[in-house]
């Protein structure tokens, strides 16, 4: 979690990526419900890597896990030096069986691995590769080669962010190589780089082929993400004064419309209030009151004041718009 977000400003300057709430659920919870419904190994603790010490956001993570019976632990990284060093923080819990897990994408498949594999790779097929890192594998369906962001893909398998160990400790050693010799590509310690140099001392990886994946990096995947989540859950269907709701919707219990369309892809949070507004394919946050607002494909953060009329609008935390 200790990423910047940088793709998804203004959201992020307040409320970190992984705490942004779709349909009434942040996505770390998300992911957090997925893991422990999905896994076939009982999940005893869970570590959060973040940026530092925060007391709102490591509130947040207490109180998600105060109601499932598992231990966290919370890792600072400071300075951002890529994704191993991230992993590495957190090096008191690698040890046994570990799953590591990008803190934006949602995926579903079952947590079952290879028991004859040292770890397992959870891939999706995609159309870019040179967005991603990517595998390749061979004629027995191991991976040969792990490639950061090719230029020229020879395999559309990408890494979506979630590895599986066998025991953690192998990648604790192999990550510590890294950054007692200073191996870094593109300016960072990889992630791929230590899976490449344990492929390298005959680790064996399997993979897993994840049947869906929802991205929330930029604004577009945040929406588009939301959208699918809405389909698939089964939500409450409420009544509001001289109101027309499109669904799906999500509208927290304590949130209040009036005079309004709203939907399709429409998700409020808990306190807001809307009033002769036409909002459609749009996430709004807690606690934000909006005020004839006309307006699709949007983001409004917490604690937002809006009064007028665009077309698409991206807002981030406690601003007003009269």
């Amino acid at each position: 979690m200790a990423g910047k977000g940088t793709r998804l400003r203004p959201q992020t300057l307040s409320t970190p990526k992984p705490l942004i709430e779709i349909a009434g659920k942040s996505i770390i919870e998300r992911i957090i419900d997925l893991v422990v419904q999905k896994s076939t190994i009982n999940i005893q603790k869970i570590g959060f890597v973040i940026e530092r010490p925060d007391q709102n956001i490591e509130s947040m993570l207490k109180n998600l896990l105060s109601t499932k019976n598992i231990e966290h632990e919370v890792f600072y990284q400071g300075e951002a030096k890529g994704t191993a060093h991230a992993i590495y923080c957190a090096n008191n819990m690698l040890n046994g069986p570990t799953l590591i897990a990008f803190s934006d994408t949602i995926f579903d498949t079952n947590l079952d691995f290879d028991v004859e594999s040292d770890a397992c790779i959870l891939v999706k097929e995609v159309e870019d590769p040179s967005a991603f890192g990517v595998v390749k594998l061979n004629n027995a369906g191991h991976i040969t080669d792990f490639i950061e962001k090719p230029q020229n893909p020879t395999s559309n398998l990408a890494i979506v962010g979630v590895y599986y160990f066998k025991d953690g400790a192998d990648l604790k050693k192999e990550i510590e190589n890294l950054l007692k010799n200073n191996i870094i590509l593109n300016g960072e310690y990889q992630i791929t780089t230590a899976l490449e140099n344990l492929k390298n001392k005959n680790f064996q990886f399997s993979i897993n082929r994840i049947k869906s994946w929802l991205d929330f990096g930029n604004p577009n995947n945040l929406l588009a993400s939301h959208a699918e989540i809405l389909k698939q859950e089964l939500l409450q269907k409420r009544q509001f004064s001289n109101t027309t709701i499109h669904e799906p919707c999500y509208i927290a219990p304590t949130a209040q419309i009036e005079n309004s369309v709203l939907g399709p892809n429409v998700s409020v949070g808990a306190g807001t209030v809307i009033k002769s507004s036409k909002i459609k394919d749009s996430i709004i946050q807690k606690n934000s009151e909006i005020i004839k607002g006309v307006f699709q494909s949007s983001i409004i953060g917490s604690h937002v004041k809006y009064d007028n009329n665009f077309s698409c609008v991206n807002i981030g935390d406690y601003c007003t718009f009269k």
